[in-house]
């Protein structure tokens, strides 16, 4: 038994898979969960998603960030990008969210820079 007042550490796989299913409930699109250990240094694990606008890309950003604000109590570190940019960078610490629009994930082909990590999840 923990001693009152300490919690358990986040298990960050546990975290991006939270992640996952609130992208996939909202309608994300190719969804992709790379697991990056134990080599990166950047993070344990990247979300990649798609969305079909910037509008949709900022609902995503806004329900993947009170997603895990009411589940875990755990807001993003920063977030760069903006949903007219195409491209929401939302970083976590152990799990940094990708959120694209579709144009701008095939030019930027993270899944391709990281084409060595293992992938654990694809929802297509």
């Amino acid at each position: 038994m923990r001693p009152c007042g300490l919690e358990a550490p986040l298990d960050s796989l546990e975290f991006a898979q939270h992640i996952v299913n609130v992208l996939n409930d909202k309608k994300a699109t190719d969804i992709l969960l790379l697991d990056l250990r134990p080599d990166a240094i950047l993070a344990d694990f990247f979300v990649i998603a798609t969305g079909t606008s910037d509008r949709q890309l900022r609902a995503l950003a806004d329900y993947v960030r009170e997603g895990t604000k009411e589940h875990y109590n755990k807001l993003p570190l920063s977030v760069e990008g903006t949903s007219d940019s195409g491209w929401v960078l939302m970083d976590y610490g152990d799990v940094i969210v990708h959120l694209f629009i579709e144009a701008k994930r095939e030019y930027y082909d993270l899944e391709g820079l990281w084409r060595e990590a293992n992938i654990l999840l694809n929802i297509e």
